[in-house]
C-alpha cells in the first residue's frame, strides 16, 4: 500500500464525506473516489459504506484506520530523522501563537516537541487579537496555533478542539448573578471591539454577529480592563480565568470557539508537519 493511499483514506475516514476530504487534500473529488476504490480492491474489502448522505467506515475500514495512522506517524518520524541527520532539523521553526494562551495543552505540546526535536531552536511570536493569524499571512511564521474563523486563503487548516465561551462581565453587573445568558440579553451594552482592518470574520464572530459600540482592544489584557474601568461587556472563553473583578457567564446557543493549528498550502518540511502532528495529539485530535 502507498502512503498516499492511506493518507487519502484517513482523511476520508475522518471527514466522513469524499467531497469535504478533497477539500483538505486540496484536490478534485473523482481521483480520489477512485485512489479509495483501488484501495479497497488492494485490501480485498470494502472499507466505506456509501449512502447519499456521506460515508460510514466497514469494520475493515476501522482497523485500517488505527493501522493507517501508525504507519503514517512512523513514516512522518523516520522522515524527520532523517532529515535532522542531514542538517535539516538542526535549525528552527517558528510559531505564531494567540496572546494570553494558557492552555495546558500547549504545555504538552511543547515539552513533546522538545523530545522529538531536541535539537531544533522553536521560536514563539505572540500575536495580538488583530491577527488571528498569529503572522501567517504576513510571512512571519511558519505556523500557528490559534482560533477561527479567518480568513484562510493560502492556508491548510486543522480544527482538532471547541471550546464554549461566555459573556466577560464585571462583577457587580446585574447580568453577572445569571446562570446563562444570551447574546439577546446584551443588545444595547457597549462592547470591546478590534481595530476596523481586523479580519472581518473573526470580528463577525467575537462580537456576536452584529456591529457593536464601544472601546477599541488588541490584546487580551485590553478586553479585561475595557470590562474593568469601562462596564463594557464581550466575549470570552468559558474556561479561561477572567481576574479580580470579573466574571463569564455562559453565552447560550454561541457557537464554541475552536482551536486551529495553520500552516502555509503547500508547506511539506519535516518540522512543521511534524509540529502539526504533535499538536493535533496534545489539543486532543488524531492527525492523519
Amino acid at each position: 500500500m502507498e502512503l498516499r493511499a492511506l493518507r487519502y483514506f484517513v482523511a476520508v475516514a475522518e471527514e466522513l464525506h469524499f467531497g469535504r476530504a478533497a477539500v483538505r487534500l486540496h484536490m478534485s473529488q473523482p481521483p480520489l473516489s477512485r485512489a479509495i476504490k483501488r484501495l479497497e480492491a488492494e485490501v480485498g474489502a470494502a472499507l466505506f459504506h456509501r449512502t447519499s448522505a456521506g460515508v460510514a467506515l466497514t469494520p475493515a475500514g476501522t482497523v485500517l484506520l488505527d493501522e493507517a495512522r501508525g504507519l503514517l506517524e512512523r513514516a512522518e518520524r523516520a522522515r524527520v530523522r532523517v532529515a535532522e541527520a542531514g542538517g535539516a532539523g538542526a535549525g528552527t521553526v517558528t510559531v505564531g501563537i494567540l496572546g494570553d494562551s494558557a492552555d495546558p495543552a500547549a504545555t504538552r505540546l511543547a515539552a513533546a516537541y522538545r523530545r522529538r526535536h531536541p535539537r531544533v531552536e522553536v521560536r514563539i511570536r505572540e500575536a495580538g487579537l488583530t491577527d488571528p493569524t498569529c503572522g501567517l499571512h504576513a510571512g512571519t511564521v511558519d505556523v500557528a496555533l490559534t482560533r477561527g474563523p479567518f480568513d484562510t486563503t493560502g492556508l491548510t487548516v486543522r480544527e482538532p478542539r471547541a471550546d464554549p465561551v461566555g459573556a466577560l462581565l464585571r462583577a457587580d453587573d446585574p447580568l453577572a448573578r445569571r446562570d446563562s445568558l444570551s447574546l439577546a440579553d446584551l443588545a444595547g451594552r457597549r462592547w470591546f471591539r478590534f481595530p476596523r482592518d481586523t479580519d472581518p470574520l473573526w470580528q463577525a464572530y467575537w462580537n456576536g454577529g452584529e456591529a457593536r459600540e464601544g472601546p477599541v482592544v488588541r490584546t487580551v489584557q485590553e478586553c479585561r480592563q475595557a470590562v474593568a474601568w469601562n462596564g463594557t461587556v464581550g466575549m470570552t472563553l468559558l474556561g479561561h480565568e477572567p481576574g479580580d473583578g470579573l466574571v463569564v457567564v455562559p453565552l447560550a446557543g454561541m457557537p464554541p470557539s475552536r482551536v486551529r493549528v495553520a500552516w502555509n498550502e503547500g508547506d511539506d518540511r519535516p518540522l512543521v508537519r511534524s509540529f502539526v502532528r504533535i499538536a493535533l495529539d496534545a489539543y486532543g485530535a488524531r492527525s492523519g
